[in-house]
Order: structure tokens, then C-alpha cells, then sequence
């Protein structure tokens, strides 16, 4: 607990830190993880209001210091509970109108996103989270060093990375990996479509996938999406030997809510890292803009394109 003169340095919080916030309680699809975050961000800067330190909230309200610092934070699968956001709200003298709005964004936090009606062996834990956080993003930034993205994937050429990935799936769940990955690329189909930039090693154009039917298919797909004003798409071509480019696939999320930290996802085989802090994020975002200044620019990516497809991958004749 607080002892009588930590108390007395309670001042409570800023009655102005909702403000703007009624919109999340709108969105016509849940955004659960976006919401996770908001909840976890508001609260860190209430307690901060209130001349608090993380420990002594924790002691005072009888949590463990790793407990508030995974609510503020906003990870796991599920939101904290009411009963436990309202004790920190009273602990930080945070008023009836703020109080308001924080639990209305709270059991907003509740609802399943779409993503979360799949079972776990398609949907794990560090999946769940980054599809959340891709679905709330509003610049999402990609390096992909062998594959296309796979917001820009073709079902069929989804169905050969995932036959190249697991060889032994059963057809039904390949068929679901496809579906849930179509399902992803809804966004860039919404109204407020985020803005995605993706950088796309040359190596990807050349790697045959399926079969090369399915290469030019893909390639003609990427010529399509790169001429919608929303997305952004450079080549890195081979004689590019950047020695600071990173040897995994790299994804930048930004974000349009308040005080949200930028979200780097690097993905390994069958897990992720998150990164979020912001001297670790603004590395990788100068990485990619180094990449970017040494890709071919949107026009020559999209020449290179029509190249490859006609000349790698001419249509087949019958006769």
C-alpha cells in the first residue's frame, strides 16, 4: 500500500486525456487489439497524471508490477477486467465523464475481432496479435525478402507458399490458411484503407511458386494493386548489397490513435517478436527507408514488373 504522504501526491488525472476518443467507440468492426492498446495507453498516462510510478500503483491497488504493466502494455488475448480498470481509475481520481469513456472503450475491447473465430492452430497467439494490430494500423510498411506480401498474394500463390510451408497439412486446413489470408486483405478494400508501402526483394519476381501460370498471375495482381493510390510498391533489386538490410521479413505498423506506439512484427517460423520501443522502432524505420531509397522508384518497380511477367513468365499457348 501507499504510505499517507504517497497519497497525498494523488492529483488525479487530466480530464483532456479522453478527449477524441469517442470515435473508437464506432468503428462498425470490433478492433479489439487497437482498443487493448488504447485502454493500456490511457491508463499509463492517467497514472503518470496522477504522480504516480508504475510500482506504487501496483502496491497501492494490490497488483503485481508485472500485472499493470501487461494491462498497460494492452497484450494477451483478453482486455483486463472492469473490476480492475475501475480500482485504477478511482486510485488516479479519474472523473465520472473520463470514467465514462475509458470503460465504454474497455467492453469495446471485448468483442472478437473476425480474425478470432479461427482455431488456435491457425490463429496462435503471436498471430492473433499481429493480424489485430494490422487490421487497426493506418500505414502498415513491409519488407519481404521471400515471398510476396501477403496482403498482395494471389490465392493461389497463397496456396503454394502454404504447401511449401507444410508440406503434410491436410487439404482442408491449406484451404482455411487461403481463406484466412484472403480474408486479411478485406482492409486495403475498406473505406479508411490504411496506407501500405511494400519493399519487395527482387529474388521474390524470380522464385517460381506453384508453377509459372500462377508466377505471372501473381505478378499481374501486384501490377493492379500498386496502381491504387493507397499502395505503394518498390522493388530492391539483386545489385543492391545494403549490408544494414535485415535478413527476415520486416513489418512497420503506425498507428492513428492517441500516444500509440509504432509496432515493428519480425517473423520467424513459428513465432514473432514485437518490438514498441521507440529507439528500437526508429532503427528499423530508418532501415526501410534506406531500402526504399536504394529500390527502384514506383514507376520503374512497376516496368520491372511487366518485364518479368512477359518475358519470365509469358502466357502459355495451346495449339
Amino acid at each position: 500500500m501507499l504510505s499517507a504522504g504517497e497519497l497525498e501526491t494523488v492529483m488525479g488525472a487530466d480530464p483532456r486525456r479522453t478527449a477524441g476518443l469517442e470515435p473508437y467507440l464506432n468503428r462498425s468492426e470490433p478492433a479489439p487489439t487497437l482498443l487493448k492498446m488504447l485502454v493500456g495507453v490511457q491508463l499509463a498516462g492517467m497514472r503518470a497524471d496522477a504522480g504516480l510510478s508504475q510500482d506504487q500503483a501496483a502496491r497501492a491497488i494490490r497488483f503485481s508490477a508485472a500485472k499493470l504493466s501487461r494491462i498497460e502494455s494492452g497484450k494477451g488475448r483478453r482486455p483486463p477486467s472492469e473490476k480492475d480498470v475501475r480500482g485504477l481509475l478511482e486510485l488516479y481520481g479519474v472523473g465520472e465523464y473520463e470514467t465514462s469513456v475509458l470503460l465504454q472503450l474497455l467492453r469495446r475491447a471485448g468483442e472478437p475481432g473476425w480474425w478470432q473465430r479461427y482455431d488456435g492452430r491457425l490463429m496462435p497467439e503471436w498471430l492473433d496479435r499481429f493480424v489485430g494490430l494490422q487490421e487497426a494500423a493506418s500505414y502498415i510498411r513491409t519488407f519481404e525478402i521471400q515471398y510476396v506480401p501477403g496482403l498482395l498474394q494471389t490465392p493461389a500463390y497463397t496456396e503454394a507458399v502454404v504447401r511449401r510451408g507444410l508440406p503434410a497439412a491436410p487439404s482442408g486446413e491449406v484451404r482455411r490458411r487461403v481463406e484466412l489470408r484472403m480474408r486479411r486483405q478485406e482492409m486495403l478494400r475498406r473505406a479508411d484503407a490504411p496506407q501500405l508501402w511494400a519493399l519487395i526483394d527482387e529474388s521474390v519476381l524470380l522464385r517460381v511458386l506453384g508453377s509459372r501460370e500462377v508466377m505471372r498471375e501473381q505478378l499481374g495482381h501486384l501490377i493492379e494493386m500498386a496502381q491504387h493510390p493507397h499502395i505503394t510498391v518498390q522493388v530492391v533489386p539483386l545489385d543492391v548489397t545494403d549490408a544494414s538490410a535485415p535478413a527476415i521479413p520486416v513489418t512497420y505498423l503506425r498507428f492513428g490513435g492517441r500516444e500509440l506506439p509504432d509496432v515493428v512484427y519480425l517473423e520467424h517460423i513459428k513465432s514473432a517478436n514485437f518490438i514498441e520501443d521507440r529507439d528500437e522502432t526508429e532503427e528499423y524505420r530508418l532501415v526501410l527507408d534506406r531500402l526504399a531509397d536504394d529500390a527502384l522508384d514506383p514507376r520503374a518497380t512497376l516496368e520491372l514488373l511487366r518485364e518479368t511477367m512477359e518475358t519470365r513468365y509469358p502466357p502459355v499457348t495451346t495449339g
